[in-house]
């Protein structure tokens, strides 16, 4: 079956509710408490704290709640705990887990279903322990009135951003880039007219007619936005687009590597590569090659960056570690292989995704076409061995899956998908993978809601990260529309949902 069609059985366009009305937010510290205190010492609370509850089975919170219908309601509950504990308790009588979130600075959420009559209703959350419960920040409460889901994620997340965020409030960076990126494919396919006029807008604030933007592109990251030049100059003809473009080419030529040829992750970090660099600057180069005519050399050096990559990167699990530092010279480099210790998700999925995006661009008959493929392969049978059999998603840490505290992340999960997906619709790899793609999908979907603003949103999404231990990653702060998870969430659905159907 196709994968869009058992989407678009819950999909109807409707009516988008004004702003406030599907959710109502109850802070816990404005509530009544039962052996517990209003505390603000854990940053990331909304409101004007959070409540810690006593280590004490029977502490407790309760919520004064006005329901606008009576029946079936959401309830979500924002809570910390920093612990490697479950902290159970019962939300109105039904037991709930309240899991390690890591840190207690760590925000996570529980969501339950219960029954309220219309008007005032009391939402009890009780310790059932002697561990107490977490700290509890707010609770969420819909109205009853189910919010609409949309007939196409992809505008509506595009159309959602866009109003939240003006063209020229962004800037050169790789994540805006990616968000940009993701709004042209979105564009190419809609022809919607908005979506380039957004694109342009951006442009016109960023790029002088001689193609300099302020940049001095001494890091990969910085290079991500090629792909929006090249972008702008096909659909505008503007020449200094095509100019920006060949200023990061020019810097290509002269940039630093390590001994056996990788480009250095960022110019100040001698003898480092880190495998999310990849996407950061390969596809631009082999795009750049097909476009503008340097094909001879583009092809070759994005294809043998890659395999540079792989070859340092890759481990025994299917994945990829982070990051490789030929010096040793770091604090988490192993003192033998120069390798960080870590499989992070997302550098992950960077790597994948740069690897297909090159392989689309790279002639057929190329001496290293077979090479990438075979690393797509590798790659997604460590997708498919290492994804939660449960959610359809991918771990935070995504080779330690048991791991306290570990937890399930939205962009690398739509970053998997789109590879796996891309995999098997050109054949890298046979259609056994089409249910990692087809779960994952859902798994992603189950973290893209309307809000109650009524727009688009997408959750649990890592900000930025560095190359760390364990337990930095775990600690890492999640967000909501972070734009590292909406660029990925619009790459892959406009391939699932919209290319080649899966499923």
């Amino acid at each position: 079956m196709r994968l869009i069609a058992v989407v678009a059985v819950t999909a109807a366009l409707v009516t988008v509710p004004p702003a406030g009305a599907a959710t109502t937010v109850y802070e816990a510290e404005r509530a009544t408490r039962t052996q517990a205190v209003v505390e603000s010492n854990h940053a990331g609370f909304t409101g004007s704290g959070f409540v810690n509850l006593n280590n004490v089975k029977g502490s407790a919170v309760e919520f004064t709640v006005t329901a606008a219908v009576a029946g079936e309601h959401r309830l979500v509950l924002r809570y910390a705990n920093g612990t490697a504990v479950d902290r159970p308790m019962e939300v109105n009588g039904a037991a709930t887990s309240f899991p390690g979130t890591g840190a207690w600075t760590t925000w996570a959420t529980r969501t339950v279903t219960a029954r309220l009559v219309k008007g005032v209703n009391a939402v009890r959350v009780v310790s059932t322990t002697a561990d107490g419960g977490p700290n509890l920040d707010s609770l969420v409460v819909d109205n009853g009135i189910v919010a609409p889901t949309p007939s196409d994620w992809s505008t509506a997340v595009v159309d959602a951003t866009i109003a939240r965020r003006p063209a020229t409030s962004l800037g050169l960076g790789y994540t805006d880039a990616l968000f940009l990126y993701g709004t042209h494919l979105v564009h190419e396919r809609t022809g919607d007219p908005r979506y380039l006029a957004y694109l342009k807008a951006w442009g016109d604030a960023k790029v002088k007619p001689d193609g300099s933007t302020g940049s001095a592109y001494d890091n990969l990251d910085s290079m991500l936005v090629g792909n929006v030049f090249l972008v702008l100059a096909r659909e505008t003809g503007e020449a200094r687009y095509t100019l920006a473009a060949t200023r990061i080419r020019q810097r290509l030529a002269t940039y630093p590597r390590t001994s056996d040829g990788g480009f250095l992750h960022n110019t100040a970090f001698t003898g480092q590569l880190w495998a999310d660099g990849a996407f950061m600057a390969q596809p631009f180069v082999a795009r750049y090659g097909a476009q503008v005519g340097d094909g001879a050399w583009a092809f070759d050096e994005a294809t043998r960056q890659l395999i540079t990559y792989f070859g340092h990167l890759r481990s025994p699990d299917g994945m990829l570690l982070h990051a490789y530092d030929e010096t040793r010279g770091q604090s988490w480099a192993d003192p033998v292989t120069g390798t960080s210790p870590e499989v992070w998700c997302r550098a992950v999925g960077w790597f994948g995704m740069a690897t297909v995006d090159v392989l689309d661009v790279l002639p057929a008959t190329h001496p290293n076409r077979a090479a990438l493929v075979g690393i797509v392969r590798s790659l997604a049978d460590g997708y498919r061995r290492w994804q939660d059999p449960v959610s359809g998603r991918w771990f935070q840490l995504p080779t330690k899956p048991g791991l306290a505290g570990n937890w399930t992340e939205t962009s690398c999960s739509s970053m998997y998908t789109f590879v796996v997906s891309r995999a098997v619709s050109r054949g890298y790899v046979d259609a056994s993978y089409e249910p990692v793609a087809a779960k994952g999908y859902q798994g992603v979907l189950a973290r893209t809601s309307v809000g109650s603003d009524g727009r688009a949103q997408i959750s649990e999404i890592v900000v930025g990260t560095n190359v760390g231990n364990e337990r930095y990653y775990l600690d890492r702060p999640r967000e909501v529309n972070d734009f590292h998870g909406v660029g990925a969430f619009l790459v892959m659905n406009e391939e699932v949902a919209h290319g080649r159907p899966i499923g």
